[in-house]
Parts: C-alpha cells; sequence; structure tokens
C-alpha cells in the first residue's frame, strides 16, 4: 500500500499540493485548539489554558497608578472604618448611610437604649412610650432641650422647616388621625425616630408611602 501511494502521488503532482495544503490547515485548527496563548475577555481577568489541565481563570492585579496623597486619603478611611462601632455599623445600615456618618455617640447610644420599647399610649417609661414622650426624653437627653407633653403642643413651640431642609435634631409632625398627632426625631437621609404603635422605638422613612402622605411639616426647637 505504501508503494501505491507514493505512486499516486508521483503520477498526480496535484495531490501532492492538495495534501500539504490541508495538512498546513489541520495543523493550524490544532494549533488554536491548544491554546498556546492566553486569550484576554475582560481587563485584569485572562484565561490560561494549562497542559492535561482544564483551563482555569486567572484574575491579574490591575495596574493602577495611585498618588500619594490619593493614597494616604485611602489610608486615614480605612483607619476610620476600621475604628468604628457595631453600634455605627447598625444604624448606617438601617439608614442607608456611610458608616463614617454616624458621629453622635450620644444619640445613637440613647436611641439604642430605647430600642423596641413598646408603644403605650399615655406611656413615658420603658414599660411602654407614646410618641410624644419619647420625642421629649431623646430631645432633653440628647439636645438639652425641654419639650411640651403632648406632639400638637410641641409642634406649636418650635419654628416650622420644610422637608428639604430637615436636619439630625429636628422634629417631624404627622396628621395621623385628624391634626398633628404623631411625632418623631429627625435622623438624616428622611429618617426619624420614633415611637411606633406598631413596632414600638424604631427608625423609618420619611419616603415610606404611608409617613410621605402623613407629613405635615418640620419643626426646630431654639436655643435658649
Amino acid at each position: 500500500m505504501k508503494h501505491l501511494f507514493f505512486v499516486a502521488l508521483a503520477i498526480f503532482p496535484g495531490v501532492s499540493n492538495t495534501v500539504s495544503a490541508q495538512a498546513s490547515i489541520n495543523m493550524e485548527k490544532l494549533s488554536e485548539g491548544t491554546n498556546t496563548h492566553s486569550t484576554k475577555f475582560i481587563e485584569g481577568i485572562e484565561i490560561r489554558g494549562g497542559a492535561n489541565a482544564a483551563s482555569t481563570a486567572v484574575i491579574a492585579p490591575a495596574k493602577k497608578k495611585t498618588s500619594k496623597k490619593a493614597a494616604a486619603v485611602v489610608a486615614a478611611t480605612e483607619g476610620v472604618i476600621e475604628s468604628c462601632s457595631a453600634l455605627q455599623f447598625k444604624y448606617a445600615q438601617l439608614m442607608d448611610v456611610d458608616v463614617e456618618s454616624i458621629r453622635n455617640a450620644s444619640l445613637f447610644g440613647f436611641l439604642e437604649d430605647w430600642w423596641g420599647t413598646r408603644y403605650r399610649y399615655g406611656g413615658k417609661t420603658k414599660e411602654g412610650i407614646d410618641c410624644s414622650a419619647f420625642s421629649g426624653a431623646l430631645m432633653a437627653a440628647v439636645f438639652g432641650f425641654a419639650l411640651p407633653r403632648t406632639a400638637r403642643e410641641q409642634y406649636q413651640a418650635c419654628e416650622k422647616i420644610e422637608k428639604a431642609n430637615l436636619q439630625q435634631g429636628d422634629l417631624v409632625f404627622f396628621n395621623t388621625r385628624g391634626g398633628i398627632s404623631h411625632v418623631g426625631v429627625y435622623l438624616g437621609n428622611s429618617h426619624f425616630a420614633h415611637s411606633s404603635t406598631s413596632e414600638g422605638v424604631t427608625i423609618s422613612s420619611l419616603e415610606e408611602n404611608y409617613y410621605s402622605k402623613k407629613f405635615v411639616s418640620g419643626g426646630r426647637m431654639a436655643a435658649n
């Protein structure tokens, strides 16, 4: 058979060219299948083939030039975050803000101390407290303001503030059953602390459908 094959090549010279061309194509396909070069798909990530092993993804470190000033800022920020307490992480998550923005330890410590205390109309202790008693206790302990007893009286005693101009420590008033009937203390990022009839002492958002519809005004106590 070998002799016949060589005779065929000798008699039909075109066959030799065809075989050589086909062999070249086959070699190219074989070369493509061996992944001799890494194929990059995403910046910093490439697929590398290994002998007798499946291809594996390799994450290459990103090459970025960082100035000394930027590096110092990053280091300082990491240091601040590492020094944050569990209390800061909790309320940062509840309010959807950066953890380092939770700075008023007295405010959030007070809130944590009362957290979950059940609502009780007319109550003012940890056995049960209503909204105006809670706002009054918080404002006195944290900001040094003595508030009247009821939500309506507190509304009358303060300067009225638009929602867009609220600051931490302002009061927020709602009409839940006719007139000013609910009050809370503004914390930031549209969130406020209050004694809710359904959840007790908690944090809610002014953007929630219920409170958005019931909101009347913000209120700011004047410094003595």
